[in-house]
């Protein structure tokens, strides 16, 4: 098992430096809140590179699960938003 592999290109990350392998990605993970590393998404990026690391899965695969994670994090915070009270938005449709 090695998770120093790197990866073809950096995969860049929210909050400091580009993950530059598989240990660059599995460590930011674990520094997610529980709440967020416990979402699909971030399990399913978890298990690309717990396969990486054993050669059973492209690398490619990895770095996908990352990114599409990233992309759905994203997704989700903006759908969580301030949402306008029913009574506030009748009214702003009048």
């Amino acid at each position: 098992m090695s998770w120093d592999r790197p990866f073809a290109q950096p995969v860049p990350l929210p909050k400091g430096p580009p993950a530059q392998t598989l240990r660059d990605a599995a460590d930011y993970i674990r520094a997610l809140p529980q709440p967020e590393r416990d979402r699909q998404e971030w399990r399913l990026a978890v298990q690309m590179l717990i396969d990486a690391a054993e050669d059973r899965g492209p690398m490619l695969f990895a770095r996908m699960g990352i990114v599409r994670a990233f992309e759905t994090s994203i997704e989700t915070t903006l759908d969580a938003g301030p949402q306008i009270p029913p009574r506030q938005a009748e009214r702003k449709r009048s």
